[in-house]
């Protein structure tokens, strides 16, 4: 039996097993109600109201505070002695690798597509409300982590929730904390093993195919497939042996170098088109309050773009404190500062870039989308967009995908990682046996496609975002107190007193296992 008819054989047998799971899950997750003549998925308001709630409870922290969050980037508040394994550019660049993906290529172009040059704007919008959710979530991350005898550190929603509900609610808020830190631990675990991983390689492979001939080219058998697959999982193993050491180190030149790259084709088709650049900002506005063409009209245009800005930078999901809670700090609002620049790297900058250059671009194939044409895909209208001015383009996005695919996969081995031995334990053949795990899935995603598991993951991993978000809620006074107690070192910090003395009274208390 040939190794095409042995995977085709495996896809089909598990898409058949799963499909209707996966179908009957996603109805329940992504349930839409029609509002305004369009459909207003629940969990999409349920992230965005978590925003808007976040952002008024904190005074607008994301705006007044962001010059803060570059300071704290740059260490000038760092703190001797911080317990820790990365510095706060190493974990801000390990969180964004996790959000900074294929969705802000391909995901983008879909929202332009359907929702018109005006969900650029309400995407921006629900990026910049995204940032006070992250900064909740991580504060709540480091506050609430644990310490290993080994100097390694864990955290996340499966860490903060049981802690921090038990802290103000006493027996009742353990017994609800331990049941949904499981849930996440298990929504974590699926999604990255298919959605951060399986799908990654998968895309990534196939336009490395697409550029190296096809299915007729060097890569397009089978034997190819496998190649790279098991190149590929060499690479995310070896990495992943270091712990998140080691996957900072290499995200902290991956993110800059892959964002820096897309940024730069950005910017060249804007310039070279720079006299349209005043009437693309137009249409834009435009288009966000008056669209043309869009189901829903203004409110259309508007759940579109939420919907997509939602998806990319993930806040309120509870991933991202997995990263950040491995930060060297004593103050946990620091980190949480720090995250807040992560959707706007990932939504307000990146996802912004890439429609800019769509508008301004309109290449025929998104402007035969928006005159209701057969729908491509959305990676093919990003594509067409940078051929405008650069044919040879689709090689530098191959490299861009493949940097995105790499770092998102190395980032959700560690959330994974974490997830596991918080189910599993962390003894050494704990460990060993997750690591093995997730290597196959890695070989396994250039040969297979199994859509309906990553159908699955994502509708799971939104579910995080129900248990995560009514965690927050309840946790959020504890996170005020550790902006005012950050706040306050800074002032003392600026002023140029001795702070070394009292930033031990002022680090939170943190657990240490073995």
């Amino acid at each position: 039996m040939s190794l095409d008819s042995i995977t085709t054989s495996v896809d089909e047998a598990v898409s058949g097993f799963f499909e209707p799971i996966a179908k009957w899950l996603g109805e329940v997750v992504f349930y839409s109600v029609p509002v305004g003549g369009t459909q207003l998925p629940l969990i999409v308001a349920w992230l965005v109201v978590a925003g808007l709630v976040f952002t008024a409870w904190f005074g607008g922290v994301q705006i007044r505070k962001f010059k803060l969050a570059v300071n704290v980037v740059r260490g000038k508040y760092d703190e001797k002695g911080s317990t820790g394994e990365v510095n706060h550019f190493q974990a801000l660049t390990a969180a964004v690798s996790g959000t900074v993906g294929l969705g802000n290529i391909a995901g983008v172009a879909v929202a332009v597509s359907i929702g018109g040059p005006g969900a650029t704007f309400w995407m921006i919008l629900c990026g910049l409300l995204g940032m006070a959710t992250k900064f909740v979530e991580v504060t709540l991350g480091v506050k609430y982590r644990e310490v290993h005898a080994d100097g390694s550190v864990s955290g996340g929603p499966m860490h903060y929730l049981p802690k921090g509900l038990t802290e103000r609610f006493g027996a009742r808020g353990k017994t609800l904390g331990k049941i949904l830190a499981v849930l996440a631990s298990a929504f974590v675990l699926f999604f990255g093993l298919f959605g951060g991983n399986l799908f990654q390689v998968n895309q990534s492979y196939a336009q490395l195919v697409s550029v190296t001939g096809g299915e007729s080219g060097m890569l397009g058998s089978s034997a190819g497939a496998l190649f790279f697959g098991i190149l590929t999982a060499a690479l995310v193993g070896i990495v992943l042996l270091g712990g998140i050491r080691s996957i900072a180190s290499v995200t902290s030149k991956l993110v800059p170098a892959m964002a820096g790259i897309y940024i730069a084709a950005c910017l060249v088709v804007i310039a070279v088109n720079v006299s349209a650049v005043p009437s693309a900002i137009s249409t834009i506005i435009e288009g966000a309050f008056n669209p043309q063409g869009v189901a829903g009209g203004v409110l259309g245009a508007l759940i579109i773009g939420f919907k997509r800005a939602a998806f990319s930078n993930e806040a309120g999901l509870g991933s991202a404190p997995i990263a950040h809670s491995a930060v060297k700090t004593k103050h946990p609002a620091s980190e949480g500062l720090v995250a807040l620049l992560e959707p706007f790297i990932d939504t307000v900058v990146i996802c912004t870039m890439t429609a800019l250059t769509i508008v301004i671009a309109n290449p025929a194939s998104y402007a035969e989308v928006r005159k209701g044409g057969d729908s491509i895909g959305g990676v093919t209208i990003t594509s067409d967009a940078f051929a405008t001015v650069l044919p040879w383009f689709p090689y530098i996005l191959t490299i861009a995908v493949m940097l995105f695919a790499i770092s998102t996969v190395l980032t959700w081995g560690y959330y994974c990682m974490k997830a596991w031995t918080h189910l599993f334990g962390r003894s050494k053949a704990s460990e060993v046996t997750f690591k093995v795990m997730y290597t196959l899935v890695a070989v396994a995603g250039s040969l297979l496609t199994l859509q309906t598991l990553i159908d699955m993951a994502d509708a799971v991993l939104f579910m995080l975002a129900v248990i995560n978000i009514i965690g927050l809620y309840l946790l959020a006074p504890v996170v005020k107190r550790e902006l005012n107690n950050f706040l306050d070192f800074v002032r003392r910090r600026d002023a140029g007193l001795d702070t070394d003395a009292d930033e031990d009274e002022d680090q939170e208390p943190v657990k240490t296992t073995v």
